[in-house]
Formats: structure tokens, sequence, C-alpha cells
């Protein structure tokens, strides 16, 4: 279970001077570390992205999850290479490299390829799982317990894994909110927790298409998400399955797609 920390990782976040206006004075501020990772298949380079150091081998078995590279595990390399992780993928095709997911909002494609594209890997999603709805509205601020790096710097994004009845499982921070929820499901195939059929993923920030598609993959039936969604978000989870219920806060929750997943009134 995720227990609240007072103190984030220490490689999380780092300080620096600033020039404090209107009064002028100088101080310490603490800021999120953003470094480049490098997730490596057989030695191979298959992806660079920007993250907050830490959980780094959940982070890339996480990514080769959702982009549908099946792993079997992943280990910082021999030459202890700074920033790097070798992921284990012996069936990985290198061709993917050129035919990945869709995943960043300005890669220029139709909403339609990008739908077809997570339909490969991310079958629709079959799960009982219902949950009340004053339950779902209070995940958020449970997350925010168990966010000490965004706590110190206002910085980072985060994903919590809960169970149907409101407990947190386990939460992750990053810079990035694709990468705070590949570490969540890192730390589940980890675990052996997936598919995550019968538990709900919580993101603090909005929720976009690339968020509901790791969602998808990962089997998880129903997303909450603390901003608002995209309008490719929205259209992708109706197709896959997932619940997705968006701008949950002070005890309002908007509910987006397949709404019978939350109970009202029981």
């Amino acid at each position: 279970m995720a227990v609240p920390r007072d103190r984030p990782p220490p490689q999380s976040t780092t300080t620096a001077r600033v020039l404090a206006l209107p009064d002028g004075g100088e101080i310490a501020d603490r800021v999120s570390v953003e470094e480049p990772l490098e997730i490596r298949i057989g030695g191979r380079p298959v992806s660079v992205t920007m993250r907050t150091p830490g959980n780094d081998v959940e982070l890339a078995l996480g990514f080769c999850l959702t982009e549908g590279i099946r792993p079997r595990g992943a280990r910082i390399p021999d030459d202890l290479a700074a920033n790097t992780v070798e992921v284990d993928a012996p069936a990985f095709d290198p061709a993917r490299l050129a035919r990945s997911f869709f995943t960043s909002s300005s890669c220029g494609v139709c909403g339609k390829g990008a739908l077809e594209a997570v339909s490969v890997e991310a079958p629709p999603v079959d799960s009982p799982l219902r949950v009340p709805v004053e339950r779902v509205a209070a995940m958020p601020a449970r997350l925010g317990l168990a966010q000490p790096g965004f706590s110190h710097t206002g910085g980072l994004h985060a994903t919590g894994i809960f169970r149907p009845d409101g407990t947190l499982v386990v939460a992750r921070e990053d810079v990035g909110r694709h990468n705070a929820m590949d570490k969540a499901i890192g730390w589940a195939f980890l675990e052996g927790l997936l598919p995550l059929s019968e538990t709900i993923l919580c993101v603090s920030g909005r929720v976009s298409f690339e968020l509901v598609q790791k969602a998808a993959v990962a089997g998880c039936p129903l997303l909450v998400a603390v901003g608002a969604p995209t309008s490719l978000a929205v259209e992708l989870a109706a197709d896959r399955g997932v619940t997705l219920c968006a701008f949950v806060r002070d005890g309002r929750v908007n509910v987006y797609s397949h709404p019978a997943r939350i109970l009202v009134g029981a």
C-alpha cells in the first residue's frame, strides 16, 4: 500500500536560486528534476523520454507494455550507463520503430488512424467493476496525499492505482503525465497485477488520448482525472470500453463514457 511521505525522493527535486519579485530578495526554491532516459532493447535505443529520475525500471517496462512491446523484464545496463535502462524483450520487432503508436498531440495523424492503431494492441476492456460515485470523487484527494514531489515543487504529475474500495495501492510521480502512468503500470507488471481489470487509475491533471491508450492497453476499466479530457480521449475511451471520469473535484464527477460502472445512491 502506498504511504504518504513528507519528503520527495532526493533525486526528484533540486534547489534553484531565484529572485523573488516584487520584494527583490534572493531565495532558494525547490524545482522538479528533468533528465533524459534512454530505453534500450538488445542494446539498441528505442526511445528517449524526458522524465523525473526514480523508478526508471518501472518507467521502461510501462512504456514498452503500453506501446505493444512485450517485455520480460528490465535492468540497469551492465556498463552502468547513466540515465539508461535495458529492456529484455526477445520478441521485439525493430520495424516497430517505424510504425509506433500515435501518442503525440502534434503527430499530425487523424483521429481515425490513431484509434485503429490502438485497437491492434488494446482489446475492448470487459470488466464487471462497479464503484460508488462518492468513492470516485474522493480519489484525487487521496492521490494528492501521496504526492510529496508536487507538494514541494508544484511541478510533478501523478498516477495512482486504486482498489474498488478506494484504497490507494501505489502512486508514482513524474514531470511527464505519461511517464507517471508508465511507472504505475510498470510497477503493476512487476507485481504480477496486469491486467488492471479490477482496479482504477487516477491521474492528477488533464487526460489526453495517450493516457486513455495506456489505460486501455493495461486493461483498466476506469480512468479518473482531476482535469479536462480531450475529444480524442473521450472517443478512445468509448471505443475501448473504458469508463472515463474527468473534472473530478469538489465532490463533482463528469462521466464521459460507459457510465454504468459508476453507482449513484448505492
